[in-house]
C-alpha cells in the first residue's frame, strides 16, 4: 500500500510504460547551450533518473537558428549534434529514467533580429520585431520541426515534447493577438492552429509509432486576444488525431500580466484548467503550475483533473522527490518554495540556473557531497538559512556538529518570510531542515546565545549570526509611532490605520504587501483567481476576465531616498507581480525623499538634493525597513580561532537567503 496510489501507479502507452504520473517538466538551466556543457547536463539529469521520476522533459532546443532564444543558443539542427546528445540520453538510461526532448521556437520572443513569426507584431517584453513568415517560410519552419524531432530519436531520446504554449512560436500562430495572416495559415481558428497540427502529424509520420509525442497546449492564454475554449479543445482534438501520445497544459503568456508561477500562486491554482480539457481527447493530459508537494499531486490525480503531473522547478530543489514520495520520506523532500531567485531570474539574467535552496542543482559536477576522510566537531553559530544549511551539509559529510540559537525556533529571517502573505512556502524550508538536522543527528541548542566560552574546543567555527534592522539617524526615530519590521511582522506588535514604510528594498515591498492585506489571499484560491482577473476558460477569451483586488485595510505609504523606480532591485520575473500587487492595493510611493523628522504630527519629508516640497506624512505608525546591520561580534572574541563568517553575518545588503545558503553549503564542503 502506498499513500499515493494514483502518483506512483504506472502509465502504459503501448509502447512504451512510465513507471508513474510524475513528468519532470521542462526547465532551461543554461547548460544546453553548449554542446561542452553536456556532461554537466547529463549528470544533473541523472541524479532526477535515479531520483524515480517517471519521465523528464529537456530544457527547450531550438530546430533552427532563427528559433533561438538568443544567440548560438541551445538547437539540435545536425547529426553531429545528435551525436553529442548521446552519451547524455544513455547516461539517464543507465541511472533508469526516461528522458524527452524539448523542442521550443521562441518566434517573437527570440532575442535576436532575425526572429521570425506568424506577423511582424513585436512583443511587449521584447525590443526585436520579428519579420512575418512567407507561405514558403511556414513550410520550413514545419520541417525544421520534424527533423529536429528525428535528431532527438537518432540521439536516443524516448521522445519530444512540441512547445506549443506560453507565447512561444506556435501559440503565435494560433492567437489573433498575434495571428494577423489572411492565408492559410491565419484567419479563422482552422488555419490558425493548421501550423501546430501539421508539425504533429508530419513528425508522427517521420519518427513513427513507437516514439513519445507530447505536445504543450496553452489552455488558457491569460492575454487578451487569446484563444477561446472552443478553439483550445478543437485544436486539442486535432493534436491528438495527428498523432500526439500526450497532451500537457500550458498556463499563461510570458507577456501576460497575471502570475502563474510565483510563490504567491496557490499550489495547483490551475488544474481545473486541465479537467475542463480532458473529456474532450482519449489520450492522456498532463496538468502543471505549482505542484510541489506528493500530497497536492495526489489529490489532483484522484480528482480525474489529469493523468499525469508535470513539475519542473520541484526538481531542482529535490532530485529525490519521487523516491521520497515512494519510500514515505515526504516530509524530507526539500520543498520548492516557487521563489524564482536562481532559477528562472538566473536564465532571463543569462547565468547558469540553480536552486535557492538546492544550489547543488545543475552544478552536481561541481558542488559533490562526499564523506569527509577527517571527522571534525564543528560549531554553527546562528540557524538561519546560512546556518541551517551550514550545519546539515557538514553532517551529512559525516562531521559531529552543534548548531547554537539564540531564539526559541529555527529559522532566522525566513521565520519572518514565512508571515508575508504569498511567502507562506517559506514554512517549507523551514521545515525541511528541521527534519534533516534531526536525521543527521545535528546537536540543536536552542534559545542558547553562543559566547565565546560555549565555542571552546571545536575544530571549526561557523558564524551565521545574521543581521539586525538599521535604526536610521532620523530626528524622533525613538518616537513611540516607531517600529521595525521585526516587531511588526514577527512579533505582531499593533499598526494603525495609517502607516510609512521607510524603505523600498525587498523587505519594504513585503512589509506593504504585509500591511495591505487582510488576511492571506494566497490561501484563497477564490479570492487569488479574484485579485488578479483569472476567469473560467469555458466563458472567457484566455481565461482573462478583469482584475478585482480586496480593499486595503490601511493607507500605506512606501517610501525611497532614492529618485528610481521603486522595486528595482527586485527580482527579474517576480518584481512586476509585487509592483502590480502594490498598486492593486494602491499604495502611495514615494521617491527622492529626505527624512526631516518624526513626531506628534506624523512623518516630516522633503524632496531632492535642495530639500524642496515639504510634506507631513500624519500616519500612525511608521515602520524602519532601512536596511540590515551584521551581526558579528562575536569575531572578534573568537580571534585566532578557526572561524567562518557566513550569510547576512557576512554581507548584511540586502537579505539575500540564496547567496546565504549557496555560501554555507560550499563552505561545509570544503570542511
Amino acid at each position: 500500500m502506498t499513500e499515493y496510489p494514483h502518483l506512483l501507479e504506472p502509465l502504459d502507452l503501448g509502447h512504451v510504460v512510465l513507471p508513474n504520473r510524475v513528468i519532470m517538466g521542462s526547465m532551461h538551466t543554461g547548460l544546453e547551450d553548449r554542446l561542452s556543457d553536456l556532461p554537466k547536463l547529463a549528470a544533473y539529469f541523472a541524479e532526477r533518473a535515479r531520483g524515480g521520476v517517471g519521465l523528464i522533459v529537456t530544457g527547450g532546443y531550438a530546430p533552427n537558428r532563427t528559433g533561438w532564444l538568443t544567440p548560438f543558443g541551445s538547437t539540435l539542427r545536425t547529426r553531429r549534434q545528435a551525436r553529442k546528445h548521446r552519451d547524455l540520453t544513455a547516461t539517464v538510461h543507465a541511472a533508469g529514467g526516461k528522458i524527452a526532448l524539448q523542442i521550443l521556437h521562441a518566434g517573437r520572443y527570440a532575442y535576436h533580429p532575425f526572429s521570425v513569426s506568424a506577423s511582424a507584431r513585436k512583443a511587449p517584453i521584447n525590443p526585436f520585431k520579428p519579420r512575418a513568415l512567407s507561405d514558403r517560410g511556414v513550410l520550413r519552419q514545419i520541417k525544421a520541426y520534424v527533423d529536429c524531432a528525428a535528431l532527438a530519436q537518432e540521439a536516443g531520446y524516448d521522445g519530444v515534447e512540441i512547445m506549443g504554449s506560453e507565447g512561444y512560436f506556435i501559440n503565435q500562430f494560433l492567437a489573433e493577438r498575434t495571428n494577423k495572416r489572411t492565408d492559410r495559415w491565419g484567419g479563422s481558428a482552422e488555419n490558425r492552429r493548421r501550423l501546430a497540427v501539421e508539425i504533429v502529424r508530419r513528425t508522427r509520420e517521420r519518427v513513427g509509432p513507437n516514439f513519445l509525442i507530447i505536445y504543450r497546449l496553452s489552455m488558457a492564454d491569460l492575454v487578451e486576444g487569446g484563444q477561446s475554449w472552443d478553439e483550445v479543445v478543437a485544436l486539442g482534438k486535432e493534436i491528438e488525431a495527428a498523432g500526439a501520445s500526450i497532451i500537457n497544459t500550458g498556463i499563461g503568456w510570458h507577456e501576460a500580466r497575471v502570475p502563474t508561477i510565483v510563490t504567491s500562486v496557490p499550489r495547483a491554482a490551475f488544474t481545473s484548467v486541465t479537467a475542463a480539457f480532458k473529456p474532450h481527447v482519449n489520450i492522456p493530459v498532463v496538468t502543471s503550475n505549482r505542484i510541489n508537494l506528493p500530497q497536492v499531486a495526489e489529490e489532483v490525480l484522484a480528482r480525474g483533473d489529469a493523468d499525469l503531473v508535470s513539475m519542473a522547478r520541484p526538481f531542482l530543489a529535490d532530485p529525490d522527490w519521487v523516491r521520497k514520495a515512494m519510500t514515505e520520506r515526504a516530509d524530507e523532500i526539500n520543498v520548492c518554495i516557487a521563489c524564482n531567485q536562481a532559477c528562472l531570474d538566473h536564465v532571463f539574467a543569462k547565468k547558469k540556473a540553480s536552486c535557492m535552496v538546492n544550489p547543488r542543482a545543475a552544478r552536481e559536477t561541481e558542488l559533490r557531497l562526499l564523506p569527509t576522510r577527517k571527522v571534525k566537531h564543528v560549531a554553527v553559530v546562528g540557524a538561519g538559512p546560512a546556518g541551517l544549511a551550514a550545519a546539515v551539509t557538514a553532517a551529512e559529510r559525516g562531521h559531529r556538529v552543534e548548531l547554537f540559537e539564540a531564539e526559541a525556533e529555527v529559522g532566522g529571517q525566513f521565520g519572518i518570510a514565512q508571515r508575508i502573505p504569498g511567502k507562506e512556502e517559506f514554512a517549507e524550508t523551514i521545515r525541511y531542515y528541521r527534519r534533516r538536522l534531526e536525521l543527521t543527528g545535528v546537536k540543536l541548542h536552542l534559545g542558547r546565545r553562543a559566547g565565546a566560552e560555549d565555542l571552546a574546543g571545536f575544530d571549526e567555527i561557523v558564524l551565521a549570526t545574521g543581521v539586525v534592522p538599521r535604526v536610521p539617524a532620523i530626528p524622533g526615530i525613538d518616537h513611540p509611532k516607531v517600529l521595525s519590521y521585526v516587531d511588526v511582522v514577527r512579533d505582531g506588535k499593533p499598526v494603525g490605520d495609517s502607516v510609512a514604510v521607510i524603505g523600498a528594498g525587498g523587505i519594504g515591498v513585503d512589509v506593504s504587501e504585509f500591511l495591505t492585506t487582510a488576511e492571506s489571499p494566497t490561501l484563497d484560491l477564490a479570492a487569488w483567481k479574484a485579485e488578479w482577473g483569472v476567469a473560467d476558460p469555458t466563458v472567457a477569451p484566455g481565461a482573462l476576465g478583469v482584475p478585482a483586488p480586496e480593499a486595503s485595510p490601511r493607507q500605506v505609504y512606501l517610501l525611497q531616498r532614492k529618485p528610481g523606480r521603486i522595486g528595482a532591485g527586485l527580482g527579474k520575473t517576480t518584481g512586476w507581480v509585487h509592483r502590480a500587487a502594490l498598486k492593486n492595493k494602491q499604495v502611495e510611493q514615494l521617491r527622492g525623499v529626505n527624512y526631516e523628522r518624526i513626531d506628534d504630527e506624523g512623518l516630516h519629508l522633503t524632496f531632492g538634493p535642495q530639500r524642496e516640497k515639504p510634506r507631513v506624512l500624519a500616519v500612525d505608525t511608521v515602520v524602519i525597513c532601512a536596511g540590515q546591520e551584521s551581526v558579528r561580534e562575536l569575531a572578534d572574541a573568537l580571534a585566532g580561532k578557526p572561524v567562518h563568517i557566513i550569510g547576512g553575518a557576512d554581507v548584511a545588503a540586502e537579505l539575500d537567503a540564496k547567496r546565504a545558503i549557496d555560501q554555507a553549503t560550499r563552505l561545509a564542503l570544503t570542511l
